[in-house]
């Protein structure tokens, strides 16, 4: 069974669409034009252009790309923020509107304007204006998790010892320590993003692919086999092999 999934995007459309080609090519050599795409979600926020990585994959959809988005943290936050919502999981002391968040460079990306001047309630009524209720039903709606054979995607990780059917949203979304943590196999290698890292990572239970799109990294796409990942690029496939360390 074949799977490919795309870490976190960020608003970087040309990597997107680069990575996309390489799947393409992947699939040209394997003749294989129905294996899923799985992007790991966060299409949101601190790239340049938010609104056209979300066009680029709702559109994909609807015209019957085998394409898969899950819904990352940032996502989830742009999607409730015209309304006045707030994440769950959002550390206190930060808002949607936090430089560290990114959410300007989404809400910018829609003609919002987000200057220093207006108060948040005038912001949040421009988005309502501003940004397509086709592209935030798309990110409310997204899934949180993709279970295909023996292979879990999800945009953080996952709560160890918990039935899927119970994890919390906030886990999904945003884990971090209790999943990384945890050494033991799960029933299914998770295959994630959420935590940037300077290569793609594996660590025999867990795939990190989040390279930091965000911060000026690249942005991997992987192509995993049964439970056999491989990094794809401009050369083709390279394995990704679990850590001996």
């Amino acid at each position: 069974m074949r799977s490919y999934a795309i870490g976190d995007i960020h608003g970087h459309l040309g990597l997107l669409t680069q990575a996309h080609t390489w799947i393409e090519a992947d699939r040209a050599r394997t003749g294989d034009a129905e294996a899923p795409v799985i992007h790991l979600g966060d299409l949101a926020d601190r790239g340049p252009d938010v609104r056209g990585v979300i066009d680029r994959l709702l559109t994909g959809q609807m015209t019957g790309k085998p394409w898969v988005v899950l819904r990352g943290n940032h996502d989830n936050m742009l999607a409730i923020f015209p309304e006045g919502g707030r994440d769950p999981g959002l550390r206190e002391g930060l808002d949607y509107l936090h430089p560290k968040i990114g959410g300007v460079t989404s809400l910018e990306s829609y003609g919002v304007d987000c200057s220093t001047k207006r108060n948040v309630t005038d912001i949040q009524a421009d988005a309502r204006r501003k940004i397509p209720a086709a592209h935030l039903e798309f990110l409310r709606d997204a899934p949180l998790y993709h279970l295909r054979g023996a292979v879990l995607f999800v945009h953080a990780g996952i709560r160890p010892g918990v039935p899927l059917e119970e994890q919390s949203d906030t886990d999904l979304m945003w884990i971090r320590q209790p999943f990384h943590d945890f050494h033991a196999p799960h029933p299914w290698l998770v295959v994630h993003g959420h935590t940037p890292v300077d290569t793609p990572m594996h660590y025999g239970n867990r795939v990190d692919i989040d390279t930091g799109a965000a911060f000026g990294g690249p942005l991997t796409a992987v192509v995993i086999e049964g439970r056999d990942v491989f990094v794809l690029g401009p050369e083709g496939r390279s394995p990704l092999r679990p850590r001996t360390d």
